[in-house]
């Protein structure tokens, strides 16, 4: 099953058992994400210049989702011997080398030099656009393994945008009945990390839980409480900060929480969709920074995964 704007689930109303993975549209997912991006500059001075640089970068990746050639469809063999191995068929160490995800870089970088920008993401991207093919590799791998050196974040982001626009354009060709599920938060497409998860309000799936790859913006099923990192059941609480959403309790009717593991001490984002359907597991969780500040000073580490993060 492949979702309308890659954000929420709203094609299985109706069904009696929620899909396990919707499938990305990357063009309208991010064209959506820059809206989004935009919308929440507009709430937040602080923040609002970064907020603005990314809704600039989600468009752009939106433009290179509609004119980047097609990349092939996974191979049916392979596809059938993942699902045979519980493995996501999309192999990311693989595509490291892929001439595709080096065209969609420079591509990105191309667009990217038109947008307004943060004085160090501008000496980045011209850092990247002179990069050897070794150093490209290095931070292309980084990507795939889902592990960013903080003190290179500025390089790694463009290099993020691109790798998810090829990711999110290979795991629209896939057929969402034939994935499996593989281990608890960890993607079926492609086998990455969660950024965040959202809990849908949607007719016929209210409740449902997803958990968005911050690599090819696969949602997958996963259980509502439930640590995202080790699969604990148990020890699992919620904290946020106050949205303004007016409840007395802010854990109850906040829109973005945490939610944390007392068995891995680990914390994971949740967004209530069903509360605002505007929320963006990527976009969203950027611009609820504040809740990572309040986090810092806990027990917890950050779980969730987002390359527009780190640095943070």
């Amino acid at each position: 099953m492949t979702e309308d704007t890659g954000i929420r689930p709203d094609m299985i109303g109706g069904v009696p058992a929620p899909p396990l993975a919707i499938l990305p549209r990357p063009s309208r997912l991010f064209t959506r994400r820059a809206e989004r991006f935009a919308h929440l500059a507009g709430a937040s001075a602080n923040l609002a210049p970064y907020l603005n640089f990314l809704a600039a970068l989600c468009l752009v990746q939106a433009r290179l989702a509609d004119d980047l050639p097609a990349p092939a469809a996974p191979d049916a063999g392979r596809v059938a011997l993942a699902r045979a191995s519980r493995m996501p068929p999309l192999d990311r160490q693989a595509l490291v080398d892929d001439p595709a995800v080096g065209a969609a870089l420079d591509a990105l970088i191309a667009a990217a030099g038109a947008i307004e920008m943060p004085a160090p993401a501008r000496l980045a991207l011209d850092a990247l656009r002179a990069a050897t093919p070794e150093d490209r590799r290095w931070l292309i791998s980084n990507i795939m393994d889902d592990m960013i050196p903080s003190d290179s974040a500025a390089p790694h982001l463009f290099v993020a945008a691109a790798v998810q626009v090829h990711m999110a354009q290979l795991a629209a060709l896939l057929d969402a009945d034939q994935l499996v599920a593989i281990r608890t938060g960890v993607c079926p497409s492609c086998g990455g990390r969660p950024a965040s998860s959202v809990i849908t309000g949607v007719m016929g799936a209210e409740g449902t839980r997803y958990a968005a790859c911050a690599c090819c913006q696969t949602l997958w099923n996963e259980v509502r409480v439930k640590c995202l990192s080790c699969g604990s059941t148990k020890g699992i609480s919620f904290h946020s900060v106050d949205d303004g959403s007016g409840e007395d309790d802010a854990d109850k009717g906040a829109q973005v929480k945490a939610e944390c593991c007392d068995e891995c001490s680990a914390w994971v984002k949740q967004l209530a969709q069903n509360r605002n359907p505007a929320l963006d597991p990527i976009a969203d969780d950027v611009a609820s920074l504040g809740l990572d500040a309040l986090m810092q000073d806990g027990k917890w580490r950050r779980a969730g995964f987002d390359p527009f993060l780190i640095g943070y």
